[in-house]
């Protein structure tokens, strides 16, 4: 089994990687959001952040993929359309400057990311033309290169009263596939190498699709007070953790 795990990386903390998609996409699907920043809290525990934004790209990408397929016939395809747009742009503006962070500005900015959205004030709803998404697109894609869970700064812009409850969560899921796709293509262009972590990738997907059906199943039985304390003081502990790398970098 040890070939199939990237150098560097235990079996014991690829099996961890693997058990915490299932959970983390438990809780999206149990919760609507907040699996995406567990996830992305959770590995940079274990990796530094210029290996956990693409891996945790391909991994979103994934997850929102389902979703995305099964209310297919629900997409608004024209907010879509200007998303995307908004998302090439984003993508490669950020891009220029990434290259340049030192790891440990990653760290920082990602530690502090984290902690703003377990105790930060969430985003007000905005009222957005579909046109708007463009721009919506081209900030949310811009800030993903950097903190990779951007679903909740994205689902503060939709109307739900104007497009419906579940166009809102197809519309959004194929954003977001879109978001983390292109993010995918832009690592890889920069030279991450993938292939590496092929086999890690394809077990957290598997994973991924496993605890959207069932993980939901055991969270709903979970008291929601139980489950939020629980939920913001992993979240707090792992990015106080990545604080204290960063101040040592």
């Amino acid at each position: 089994m040890e070939h199939l795990v990237p150098q560097g990386l235990s079996v014991g903390w690829a099996i961890a990687l693997v058990v915490a998609s299932f959970f983390t996409a438990g809780v999206s699907a149990a919760f609507g959001l907040g699996g995406g920043v567990a996830m992305l809290a959770i590995m940079l525990a274990v990796l530094p952040p210029a290996i956990v934004l693409p891996i945790h790209g391909i991994v979103q990408a994934g997850s929102n993929a389902g979703r995305a397929f099964s209310l297919r016939d629900e997409i608004r395809r024209p907010v879509l359309g200007w998303f995307a747009a908004g998302t090439v742009i984003g993508i490669v503006a950020a891009s220029l400057v990434l290259v340049a962070l030192p790891t440990s500005t990653l760290q920082w900015i990602l530690a502090l990311f984290i902690l703003w959205s377990v105790w930060g004030p969430k985003p007000k709803g905005r009222r957005v033309p579909d046109a708007g998404f463009l721009a919506v697109g081209a900030g949310a894609s811009f800030c993903t290169m950097f903190v990779g869970a951007t679903g909740p700064m994205v689902a503060a812009f939709w109307d739900v009263k104007r497009l419906g409850r579940l166009a809102v969560v197809a519309t959004h899921a194929a954003c977001m596939l879109v978001q983390h796709l292109a993010k995918v293509i832009a690592f890889g262009v920069l030279g991450f190498a993938f292939a590496e972590w092929a086999a890690l990738v394809v077990a957290m997907l598997v994973a991924g699709q496993a605890g959207t059906m069932a993980g939901a199943q055991v969270l709903k039985a979970m008291p929601e007070r139980v489950f939020s304390i629980a939920f913001k003081t992993l979240l707090t502990l792992l990015a106080l953790r990545l604080l204290w790398s960063a101040w040592q970098g």
